[in-house]
């Protein structure tokens, strides 16, 4: 009789110890969620290290080590990700300055505003072109690459997307001159 089937042997394995390294994950964890992924994480490592797993009920034992170590990594993760997200609403915060008062200058508020409209109106794949050029800086090359088409293609596309947020702003406000005059030229192609 040769070595016991892998399969068979883990299969075993996690029917005889689940309940036990769940209650013992359970009993260390809030969340389930946690509780869910810590489990996953413990019967995965023993399937990959299945071999250096010991036979009977010391296997419970290296199971509870593997819980044990994997509740360690979860929750350094959670802290830095804690950490991590702290730190970023205070450099957010710290970009966005405060929130700009409409009773101070109307006439400055309005466009953004009509602008945030306008292009909010645009399809997912426009905004999605526009906003790569305008707020990542992408030029055409580096645009065809992140979309994974030609440059040619990323011209056409991008020609078309201005030109629907031309339309667009001209709908709400008939003096484009204000977005400066490529939106008057794309506003003017479109008529």
């Amino acid at each position: 009789m040769g070595p016991p089937d892998p399969r068979q042997r883990f299969e075993e394995l996690y029917t005889e110890h689940y309940a036990t390294v769940s209650g013992y994950v359970r009993r260390r964890s809030d969340d389930p969620h946690d509780v869910a992924d810590v489990i996953a994480e413990t019967f995965t490592t023993a399937w990959r290290r299945l071999g250096e797993v010991p036979p009977g009920d010391r296997a419970r034992l290296w199971l509870y080590g593997v819980a044990r170590r994997t509740l360690a990594n979860h929750r350094r993760g959670e802290s830095r990700r804690a950490a991590l997200t702290t730190r970023l609403r205070a450099e957010l915060a710290e970009w966005t300055g405060p929130a700009a008062d409409p009773a101070a200058d109307p006439v400055a508020d309005a466009v953004p505003e009509t602008a945030r409209a306008a292009f909010m109106r645009l399809s997912a794949d426009d905004r999605e072109v526009l906003s790569l050029v305008a707020w990542e800086g992408l030029g055409n090359a580096e645009l065809a690459q992140v979309l994974g088409c030609s440059r040619l293609a990323v011209r056409q596309r991008l020609h078309r997307a201005r030109k629907r947020l031309a339309v667009e702003l001209a709908a709400d406000d008939p003096d484009l001159a204000r977005y400066g005059p490529r939106a008057v030229r794309l506003a003017q192609e479109t008529s």
